[in-house]
């Protein structure tokens, strides 16, 4: 199943998870720390996936989170740019049609920053990134793949085990971090 359909099917703990997974991997480009979306992913974990706590935890989250002046002005970097659009795009309600729009804007946006920070994405830019989450996936560059197969994975992980899939989604999401706070360093340097 392509990355649009697998949206598409989830219900709204898997739609929840697949935005905050997106966004959770490009958390450095915001200048937070790896736990900062923490209790977030707790919520998820609850009964009825904390729907009750969902807009709080999301407050104290986006209060965490360094602003744009503090970070790197996302004007200037349309990576970083993508990844607020993900944070300030956050349903405030645990409403399923809200966590839908939501989770198909942070695939497309977590999908663009790879996009971006590959500098062996095709013609230098984000434009065939549509196309990757209908399936069509040939000359996808290695970040853009490896964000298509974490983001179908969490989809999966979700839709096959419930509350359950949310550790080892949990895990693919700090390997995707891992791996972006790596590319975000090595362009820091190279701007020196």
């Amino acid at each position: 199943m392509s990355l649009v359909d697998l949206i598409g099917e989830a219900e709204a703990r898997g739609l929840a998870a697949s935005g905050l997974a997106c966004l959770d991997r490009c958390v450095p480009l915001l200048g937070g720390g790896d736990e900062v979306l923490r209790p977030l992913w707790a919520c998820l974990a609850e009964d009825e996936g904390g729907a009750e706590e969902w807009a709080v935890r999301m407050a104290k989250v986006r209060g965490e989170l360094p602003g744009e002046d503090e970070a790197s002005p996302s004007g200037a970097d349309p990576a970083a740019a993508a990844a607020r659009g993900m944070l300030e795009g956050m349903p405030e309600t645990w409403d399923e049609q809200a966590l839908r729009a939501w989770a198909e804007a942070c695939s497309l946006a977590a999908l663009l920053v790879h996009a971006l920070l590959d500098p062996s994405a095709p013609g230098g830019g984000p434009d065939p990134v549509p196309g990757y989450r209908e399936g069509r996936t040939e000359g996808a560059a290695p970040l853009v793949a490896a964000e298509l197969r974490r983001q179908t994975a969490v989809l999966e992980l979700l839709a096959d085990h419930g509350p359950a899939g949310l550790r080892p989604a949990l895990e693919i999401c700090t390997e995707g971090r891992r791996v972006l706070r790596a590319v975000v360093s090595r362009r820091a340097r190279g701007r020196r």
